[in-house]
């Protein structure tokens, strides 16, 4: 007998969800996929260096349709070329990819998804946003 299953992760467990920070970015590839949708992005930084990011968003499908998301509707928000501003938690061990808790438009309108109350420390144009430090422990 043959078995095969997936096991999801806690978000907090990849990702510094009690660290966010926020910056502005330009979408490169938008995915609506279960469990989580991902998105590839750049960022643009003070001296004009660009970084490659990869992220998923902490919602899923089944919540963005709830709240008014649809694939359709999505994927048109998040279209290549689209700039918006990301609320990010970096992964625990560092680079560039991360968790997105929320996005906002160029008009600062909450766009696919319904978190609206996510706070974050603006890193926009800052190098690697806000990487863990070695060794240190989040809680």
């Amino acid at each position: 007998m043959c078995a095969s299953g997936w096991a999801h992760h806690g978000s907090a467990i990849s990702y510094d969800t009690a660290h966010l920070w926020s910056t502005w970015a330009t979408v490169t590839e938008f995915n609506y996929l279960n469990p989580h949708p991902s998105m590839t992005f750049d960022r643009t930084l003070k001296d004009g260096t660009v970084e490659h990011w990869v992220s998923e968003l902490l919602t899923n499908p089944s919540a963005l349709a709830r709240a008014g998301w649809t694939k359709s509707r999505s994927m048109e928000a998040l279209k290549p070329g689209t700039r918006v501003k990301l609320f990010i938690g970096t992964s625990r061990v560092g680079g560039f990819s991360g968790i997105v808790m929320k996005i906002e438009n160029e008009k600062g309108e909450n766009i696919v998804g319904e978190r609206s109350n996510a706070n974050a420390v603006d890193m926009d144009g800052v190098a690697g946003g806000l990487q863990p430090k070695p060794g240190e422990k989040s809680e």
